[in-house]
């Protein structure tokens, strides 16, 4: 991948996303990603996920 495709998916995700940061504790970053993955996501799915179905069971 060339510096120009790089930077057109940089300026494309700056547009298109809002990032948040999350953190954990050491080694727990393995042990969610391999949950994900188990269960057939990736782990921005997943927390993706886990977060809009927590909004919507407690509004």
């Amino acid at each position: 991948m060339g510096k120009t495709s790089s930077k057109v998916k940089a300026r494309y995700n700056a547009k298109a996303y809002d990032e948040i940061k999350v953190r954990v504790y050491k080694g727990e970053k393995e042990k969610i990603k391999l949950y994900a993955q188990e269960h057939g996501e990736s782990l921005n799915g997943f927390v993706n996920r886990a977060i809009y179905e927590t909004m919507e069971r407690c509004p």
